[in-house]
């Protein structure tokens, strides 16, 4: 309780550990609140879960609730899955894919992830996953860093059909993209200009908490 108070007044580290796939990782009380970074950037919790919740906000918590399925890829410590189940409610399934055991190891002493009943986590390469999961889903959010980096695959023409392909009717993709330089700016303004599919709408929610932009894809029908 101590460290909680304090960390209104300065960000008091708790747990720090060497990932080979996220490099570092460290678990801070912040503002009263438990937050996961990584070395240079915010994972969990914090501003991150702001983002993601304004993206959810977007298209509304009630069309959320009645969704059957929804897809995280990149879970990290679970923060946007908290707001699904403590604020949205949400009682549907949720699989979560994350290539990092170490961080789901942090996630679930540190965040009570594993405490979720509905949630189903796979320690698995997401674009692997996408590949062969069979399911659809009416939700999917991709949030996938490695500290302030973006995989490639994430922005190639293949990945993202293969994304939509697994939405459900009217399914909706909640892609949360890190905006740090003019190249990232310029990569972000090519794949919404190159996505041209009538069976999608494509839109823009431009620096998010500064640094972040949310591009969400729904599918008409």
């Amino acid at each position: 309780m101590l460290r909680k108070l304090l960390s209104y007044i300065i960000p008091i580290k708790i747990f720090k550990i060497n990932s080979p796939l996220s490099k570092t990782i460290e678990v801070t009380w912040a503002n009263g609140e438990l937050v996961l970074d990584s070395e240079n950037t915010n994972y969990s919790y914090g501003s991150l879960q702001r983002i993601l919740r304004r993206g959810l906000k977007h298209f509304g918590f009630k069309k959320i609730v009645k969704m059957q399925h929804i897809l995280v890829l990149g879970v990290a410590g679970g923060s946007v899955i908290k707001t699904l189940v403590d604020e949205i409610h949400y009682e549907g399934k949720i699989t979560g894919v994350d290539i990092d055991s170490k961080i789901i190891e942090i996630a679930n002493e540190y965040f009570e992830l594993d405490k979720i009943k509905n949630l189903d986590i796979i320690i698995e390469d997401a674009f692997e996953f996408v590949l062969k999961t069979k399911d659809k889903y009416g939700l999917i959010i991709i949030d996938i860093f490695q500290d302030t980096k973006m995989p490639n695959f994430l922005f190639e023409k293949f990945f993202i059909d293969r994304i939509c392909f697994l939405l459900n009717s009217k399914g909706i993709v909640l892609f949360n993209t890190m905006c740090l330089t003019a190249a990232d700016n310029f990569r972000n303004q090519n794949f919404i200009k190159d996505f041209n599919d009538v069976n999608f709408n494509i839109q823009s929610i431009p620096r998010v908490e500064v640094h972040n932009e949310l591009i969400i894809i729904e599918k008409l029908n």
